[in-house]
């Protein structure tokens, strides 16, 4: 019982933090974020497991933690709020090729992610030709270009 319930509570703690850290640091892998997730991973798994390292007691905490996830993913789908707060909503952060500052400072974003994403995804490469730039619940950035004759 006591794995469960460490399972639980390592499950939260990494929900809380990766919700306080944003999107956008789960749009995109650095080396940095790979190096740091293999750290969290082996620091946790001590946490999770404690002096028990039977194959048993993993499985346990494996199955524990897929239970919570799809608890989670059940209660998002009759709870808007709980899925708003889990996984946020879209955010505009470019609107008529203006980009929305306090959004993007909100997000950690900057214009060079509006224009990459926007060079990638529909070959742009001025923000005067961007009608909408979204980031999406996923952290990337979608983009919707102007219509030919509305762009200058």
């Amino acid at each position: 019982m006591e794995s469960v319930l460490r399972a639980i509570a390592v499950y939260v703690f990494l929900l809380l933090v990766f919700r306080i850290a944003g999107k956008r640091s789960l749009a995109e892998t650095t080396t940095f974020d790979l190096v740091l997730l293999l750290i969290f991973s082996e620091a946790l798994q001590q946490a999770m497991l404690d002096d028990d390292n039977s194959l048993t007691n993993g499985f346990l905490v494996i199955v524990t933690l897929i239970g919570i996830d799809i608890l989670l993913s059940v209660l998002k789908q009759r709870s808007p709020g709980l899925d708003r707060w889990l996984d946020d909503v879209p955010l505009v952060v470019v609107e008529d090729g203006k980009p929305l500052k306090d959004r993007m400072a909100k997000a950690r974003i900057d214009e060079s992610d509006v224009l990459t994403a926007a060079r990638l995804l529909q070959g742009l490469e001025r923000m005067d030709q961007i009608k909408y730039a979204v980031l999406e619940r996923s952290g990337g950035i979608s983009i919707i270009p102007k219509q030919a004759s509305q762009a200058s």
